[in-house]
């Protein structure tokens, strides 16, 4: 049966509830949430303040493809058309319970306004043992007016937060109540520019920003080739090579790209079209050959994923715990996955809530890191290698959760 045939006959929702039922519902947690609220965080242990090398890629705000990179005045580095900071920015929300057990998550950028404004009523007096019953009306309660988005951020932190509790409440990391290790470590790669810096480091596995698109040519292209080249070069022949496009190519550009790249075995091509472009995605998918189609980042909650499923749209699926509906529902997306043996890599893997997620889920085989940029005091990288519980070994670099309580979050309350 293909893909079509099997969900006319089953939904998403249904799949998911293969995921086993969480074994602490069973008990009374006796726990109720008495406050919502905002609030600004710090590191637990500062690394020294340091201006970044003058050539070190993620500190330049150098020229990255984006859907803007049709207008000539956005088209040199994102920050021309972002938000400037602080004016739509992304949150981290405390849950608080009657017996003092308080618990923290990250949302995506927007979602704090919606906690604060409507989200927060519906949590007070609630059991955060309920997590699927408190998902469920964060859910419904905002579909009128969200599904996607900002409402969806917003729901991601939230729930987040609440598996903190959980974990808190019973002394346990979140990874071994939601099904345990299903792996020793995670084998991790690495996202920037700085080729050179993450090759020493002992990345065996790097994805780079495209510079280029459309609007560029011909010689953007070759920009584009070169980056690559240069790449699988300082790589070797035996490391992993993948590519974000960030939502900024069309359909021929990108299967032209594909047979210009070819020959540097490409492992992936990230996010080549407009997230809502499943049509699209299932055309690519279809024709290129020479490496795996991925997408997901922008693509919110298991309902948009049964769309791309639909349109056999990806080989790799990649949601942003954050952004997707936090831990519960990444985990029904992982589910749908599951289901045709599709790998969920997730956008920004390798934070300390998602490494939960990937730890637990058998198709979530590696995380993603982003290093300090080059340029810095040997503290700051071997802090970094610290507070990510790096090792090293045949596929690189190596990193795992945290085993304390909850989410083990690096960082307290400002």
């Amino acid at each position: 049966m293909d893909r079509r045939g099997f969900l006319s006959v089953s939904t998403a929702a249904s799949l998911a509830a293969c995921i086993p039922a969480n074994a602490f519902q069973v008990e009374k947690s006796k726990l109720k949430i008495t406050r919502v609220r905002l609030v600004n965080t710090r590191p637990k242990r500062p690394v020294p303040i340091y201006t970044p090398a003058p050539n070190a890629w993620s500190a330049n705000g150098v020229e990255v493809a984006s859907p803007m990179s049709i207008y000539p005045e956005y088209k040199a580095k994102r920050s021309l058309f972002m938000p400037d900071p602080g004016k739509v920015p992304s949150f981290t929300v405390e849950v608080a319970t009657d017996r003092g057990v308080k618990g923290y998550g990250n949302g995506g950028p927007g979602g704090g306004t919606v906690v604060e404004q409507h989200l927060e009523k519906l949590l007070l007096g609630e059991d955060p043992f309920n997590v699927e019953r408190i998902w469920d009306i964060m859910w419904r309660s905002t579909e009128f007016y969200g599904r996607t988005g900002v409402t969806m951020n917003a729901i991601s932190g939230v729930d987040l937060a609440i598996w903190d509790v959980i974990g808190k409440a019973l002394g346990t990391p979140v990874y071994k109540l939601i099904g345990g290790a299903t792996k020793q470590r995670i084998p991790a790669y690495c996202t920037a520019n700085d080729i050179e810096q993450q090759v020493q480091f002992g990345f065996k596995r790097l994805k780079v920003a495209i510079p280029k698109g459309p609007a560029d040519g011909r010689e953007g292209m070759k920009v584009n080739e070169a980056l690559v080249k240069r790449t699988r070069e300082l790589l070797g022949p035996d490391g992993d090579v993948m590519i974000d496009c960030w939502m900024s190519w069309t359909e021929r550009y990108t299967i032209e790209m594909a047979e210009m790249l070819a020959p540097y075995r490409v492992y992936w091509m990230e996010e080549c079209l407009p997230p809502y472009d499943y049509e699209g995605f299932g055309r690519l998918n279809a024709q290129i050959k020479s490496t795996r189609i991925a997408t997901g980042e922008h693509i919110y909650g298991r309902y948009e994923f049964r769309q791309l499923l639909e349109h056999n749209g990806a080989e790799i699926w990649q949601p942003d715990i954050h952004w997707c509906g936090g831990l519960t529902e990444i985990r029904k997306i992982a589910a749908l996955a599951a289901a045709y043996d599709t790998p969920v890599i997730p956008h920004v893997g390798g934070t300390p809530d998602c490494l939960h997620f990937i730890m637990a889920t058998p198709n979530a085989p590696w995380a993603e890191l982003f290093m300090p940029p080059p340029g810095g005091p040997p503290e700051v990288y071997r802090r970094w290698e610290e507070d990510n519980h790096i090792t090293r070994g045949p596929e690189g670099v190596y990193t795992v959760p945290s085993d304390e309580p909850g989410l083990g979050w690096n960082f307290e309350v400002a």
